[in-house]
Order: structure tokens, then C-alpha cells, then sequence
């Protein structure tokens, strides 16, 4: 038997104003994103924003349904948009916060396993890391340079048969 220790590199800052103009901008694309949300069941609205490779952002929000599988999350939303509308961009960050309506989200909040893979796919698909900013509403803010450090073990295509 063997031991691995795997270990997950980020930036935290303290606040929003310690982040990079950029990502400041991109995480106020996706605080307004989640403003959006269809939250009529949970209440927890999900914001996320990716800025693609030609300086385009495209945003998403949550969407739930009664039928809780039916819904979809921000990251999703955003992702699948974003491809739908520019088909060959690399997706270069994402940003991904969330408004809890009973008390602020006070640590950043993280994409489910479902989002993980979706981006991660698109990190492959590009052969381009997708830096992640992830964002309660009031603290520290998370910055990973990759997808790929959200999701070390993934599922990928050399998985499946040829």
C-alpha cells in the first residue's frame, strides 16, 4: 500500500477590493447574475460569469424547477450558453457566487460535482486552464488557477471506448 498526498494551490484575499481589477469586475458580472436566479424552491441564488478569450463575459443563474432534477446551476448555465454562443472561444475565467437570503454567505461558496466536470471538460476541450474565483456575499474570495484543481480525480474521454 501507498499514501498520496494531493495538495490544492489558491490565492485567498480578504475582500473583494484586494482583488485584481479584473476579477473584481468578472465576480460584480456574476453578483448581478444572481440577482437573476430563479430560486422560487431553495431560495439560494447562484450567479456565475465567464469571461471567454475575446473579452466577452457571458453570465448564468440558477434555474430550479418543482421537479428539483430539472433545474440547473449558474455554472451550467453560463458554460453551456457560452458555448452555444461561441462555439470555438476558450472559456478563460469563471466567477461564482451566491446570495443566501437568510443570513450572507460569509465563505465562498463552490461548484457542485456536476459544474466540476462541465468545466473541466471545457478546460480539455481548449487545452486552456480556466481560472476560478469563487465568492460568498461578504469575506474571502478563492482564486484557483484551473478547474483541474477543483476536480483531481476526473472523468475523462480516455475513459470511454474509441
Amino acid at each position: 500500500m501507498r499514501k498520496i498526498t494531493l495538495e490544492t494551490e489558491m490565492r485567498v484575499y480578504d475582500n473583494r477590493e484586494e482583488l485584481p481589477e479584473d476579477l473584481q469586475e468578472l465576480l460584480r458580472h456574476a453578483e448581478d447574475a444572481a440577482t437573476r436566479a430563479y430560486a422560487k424552491y431553495s431560495h439560494f441564488q447562484v450567479g456565475a460569469a465567464i469571461l471567454l478569450n475575446n473579452g466577452k463575459i457571458v453570465t448564468g443563474s440558477n434555474q430550479e424547477n418543482a421537479v428539483y432534477p430539472c433545474g440547473l446551476c449558474a455554472e451550467r448555465v453560463a458554460a453551456f450558453s457560452a458555448s452555444a454562443m461561441y462555439p470555438e472561444v476558450p472559456f478563460n475565467k469563471i466567477a461564482i457566487t451566491a446570495i443566501n437570503p437568510d443570513e450572507p454567505l460569509k465563505v465562498p461558496v463552490s461548484p457542485c460535482g456536476s459544474c466540476r466536470q462541465v468545466l473541466f471538460e471545457y478546460e480539455q476541450k481548449f487545452g486552456h486552464p480556466i481560472e476560478v474565483v469563487l465568492a460568498g456575499q461578504e469575506g474571502q474570495i478563492y482564486h484557483l488557477q484551473n478547474v483541474a484543481t477543483l476536480l483531481p480525480y476526473t472523468f475523462h474521454e480516455g475513459f470511454l471506448p474509441k
